[in-house]
């Protein structure tokens, strides 16, 4: 399963990764009322829940991977909660919230790995009715310049056949995703909604990205190495066709959001 690459190479995952850019989080807040609690699903190392624990004043991040859990920061405000991938009700109100008391549900990079439905209903049952709003968001892979990204692009293709079925719905930037909910107000549809984010990366930086990611982990289980010599060459010549050895990487974000409404 793709979440356990990522527990085993947690430091690395955190170190190499790109933040989340302030403007995402305040226009999610900025459709959330109440700003007394929030669930952060799959937080993996807090790389969302430091943001959002300066927008609410309670912050529950729950993840599968203690290995992630253990990187977060600590913050006064936030509880950390190792938690299995299906929980019951009870076990869902003990080790998250009770129920109908969270204003926002939040899932960064992570919705496409787990059981939409069984999720979703979790939500559903946690979220206050009926202004509690979910917000899950994705990025996909960085942009460089013209020469870096068509190196990439042929890597990237020669990945796909290695990929899990559920990387397809990241690729698809969350378009396609199951999202039954209704808008925020303010909005017409639930997304996505399109941010950014920029990291600098030297090439060393730029290759532990790359192999942190599911599309390289998988086929490396396999057998399969897909940064071959020659695509390192391929990486090079293109990386210092310009003389600098630093540049920004631009992650394009795509945000679906949406509110319970009330129950039927």
């Amino acid at each position: 399963m793709a979440c356990k690459l990522y527990d085993n190479q947690a430091k690395q995952y955190r170190d190499i990764r790109p933040t989340y850019p302030p403007e995402l989080f305040q226009f999610i807040a900025s459709k959330t009322p109440v700003h007394d609690l929030a669930w952060d699903a799959g937080a993996g190392n807090g790389q969302a829940t430091r943001s959002l624990s300066g927008l609410y004043k309670n912050v529950v991040a729950t993840d599968t991977s203690q290995n992630q859990l253990q990187l977060a920061p600590d913050l006064p405000n936030v509880r950390y909660q190792q938690t299995t991938p299906l929980m019951n009700e009870i076990d869902l109100q003990h080790n998250v919230a009770a129920q109908s008391s969270v204003d926002v549900v939040t899932v960064a990079q992570a919705l496409h790995w787990f059981d939409i439905s069984a999720f979703y209903r979790q939500a559903n049952s946690l979220l206050k009715k009926p202004h509690g709003v979910i917000a899950a968001w994705c990025y996909t892979a960085p942009k460089i310049n013209e020469s870096v990204d068509s190196v990439f692009n042929r890597y990237y293709i020669e990945s796909k056949p290695y990929w899990d079925p559920a990387r397809n719905i990241l690729d698809d930037e969350y378009r396609s995703i199951d999202f039954p909910f209704m808008p925020v107000d303010g909005e017409a549809h639930t997304g996505p909604f399109t941010f950014k984010t920029e990291k600098l990366f030297d090439l060393d930086a730029y290759f532990a990205y790359l192999k942190s990611s599911s599309g390289y982990q998988m086929p490396l289980k396999k057998g399969v190495e897909l940064l071959r010599s020659d695509v390192i060459e391929d990486f090079e010549r293109a990386w210092n066709e310009d003389g600098n050895t630093h540049k920004i990487a631009t992650f394009p974000i795509y945000l679906r959001i949406g509110k319970v409404g009330n129950p039927n």
